[in-house]
């Protein structure tokens, strides 16, 4: 596909005959998530206005609330439809994945949620800010902070995030088309510095980032940008298309604005280097042994960072349900050089083990039975995990760096993070492991015997 595809999931199919009521959904049909904790520890959970069994009943960004980023409520929409600016310029039906963020203002804390207002293989889109005081609301809408028009603009005003970086504000954004572009938002107004006037659209695209060849459908989108412990930024994008090959890659950059590149080097903006291996695979499509149901196509991800954890929140279809959506979270852990790895296990709440210092620091505890999945391998497929027995043998050379992290150079480098999590399929506490290998591959697998 050769499009943004967002409105897929908003308007897919014709209506069952017996609807479930959004009150039953949960996790179900949330798509583009994004998760924020209040000031109370409750979590709210902003997602694309989408409804799998039909079209939609309701818009203005679906909201959902948890206790342990396990159980999810849906609790309605942000906002009361498209907001006028947004519809008039876009003419949304509803509104795509919206990212909030906590802003400490002269006048106290302010919510803030960049929402994206298109159409399906549409260019004439809209990033609108709306505000409230807390995560529940109520929600104010602004206006648009940044537009484009299919017959004017290569690039594409969806897929907003807003990267806060000390006392300076950035708004990272696109899809599909021209790729992805990053500008400076003015902390102030929440609006990109270089408007034309107060409240008024970007007057520039921003800074060119990541981008991909015509001959993959230009196929990126979703981007959100972390630093990266010790300095530098890491960007998390998804790659393909939504239906069934969608997966996430990395890239980083010592610089907020550029060059991104991969850990072979390669960077994000070279339309002539390979398509298919640019950028780091850190989850994509993959059965688990026993598990109930395959993960295909999971991506458009964002990244919820509290004190001791950084969790990846995302949304999946599934292998015998690929129509069917719902939000997932997995632990994102870092490496001792510094790459974002996710892992294989989806995040179990108040089961989990967030203390670092009692991760592995013993080379010799990661020998045993695991169950594994490759990310390298082709992405059009549901990828069905797979046993290995790591011996001493295969440990040598290795070198702990304490808190799970391992590391070995040479011929058969590994840059690897072993760390507890709870096996959902068996039930119980064991290891879980992510690490890149020679040439730029990640596994990831949990420790079963």
């Amino acid at each position: 596909m050769s499009t943004s595809q967002h409105a897929a999931p908003a308007n897919a199919g014709a209506a069952a005959p017996s609807r479930p009521d959004p009150s039953t959904w949960g996790a179900r049909n949330a798509h583009d998530p994004t998760a924020v904790r209040d000031d109370d520890g409750v979590y709210w959970l902003f997602s694309t206005d989408a409804d799998a069994d039909g079209r939609l009943r309701a818009a203005g960004a679906q909201v959902r609330r948890s206790t342990d980023l396990v159980t999810w409520e849906y609790v309605g929409c942000a906002l009361e439809g498209v907001p006028a600016p947004a519809r008039e310029h876009a003419g949304a039906e509803g509104l795509w994945a919206p990212d909030v963020v906590r802003v400490e203002t002269p006048a106290g804390v302010e919510w803030r949620m960049y929402y994206s207002a298109s159409s399906f293989g549409s260019r004439t889109s809209a990033i609108g800010l709306a505000v409230a005081p807390h995560p529940r609301g109520p929600w104010a809408d602004r206006g648009i902070v940044v537009a484009t028009e299919h017959d004017r603009d290569g690039h594409n005003a969806i897929d907003a995030q807003l990267v806060i970086d000390g006392a300076r504000h950035h708004m990272v954004y696109g899809s599909f088309f021209g790729g992805l572009h990053i500008l400076e938002i003015d902390p102030a107004t929440g609006f990109a510095l270089d408007a034309p006037a107060p409240g008024a659209p970007a007057s520039s695209p921003g800074t060119l980032i990541a981008r991909r060849p015509k001959s993959v459908d230009t196929a990126i989108e979703g981007p959100y940008i972390v630093p990266r412990p010790g300095g530098g930024w890491a960007l998390i994008v998804s790659y393909d298309s939504l239906v069934n090959t969608y997966h996430v890659r990395v890239a980083v950059a010592e610089d907020l604005y550029g060059p991104y590149v991969d850990h072979e080097g390669r960077e994000m903006t070279d339309l002539d280097a390979d398509p298919l291996v640019t950028g780091l695979t850190v989850l994509a499509s993959h059965r688990l042994e026993g598990a109930e149901r395959g993960i295909l196509a999971p991506g458009h991800a964002a990244v919820l960072t509290e004190p001791g954890r950084q969790l990846l929140v995302h949304h999946t279809r599934f292998a015998e349900t690929p129509r069917q959506h719902e939000v997932q979270v997995r632990r994102l852990v870092w490496t001792h050089g510094g790459w974002p790895l996710v892992s294989v296990q989806t995040w179990a709440g108040t089961r989990e083990r967030d203390d670092e210092s009692t991760w592995p620091a013993d080379v010799s505890g990661l020998a045993g039975e695991w169950e594994i999945v490759d990310w390298s391998l082709p992405t059009e497929a549901v990828q069905d995990s797979r046993r290995i027995t790591v011996g001493h043998d295969a440990l040598s050379g290795l070198v702990a760096h304490g808190r799970g992290r391992f590391t070995r150079d040479g011929d058969a480098p590994v840059d690897a993070v072993v760390f507890p999590a709870w096996d959902a399929v068996r039930g119980r506490e064991t290891l879980a492991f992510a690490a890149i290998g020679p040439k730029g591959t990640v596994l990831a697998g949990t420790k079963v015997g």
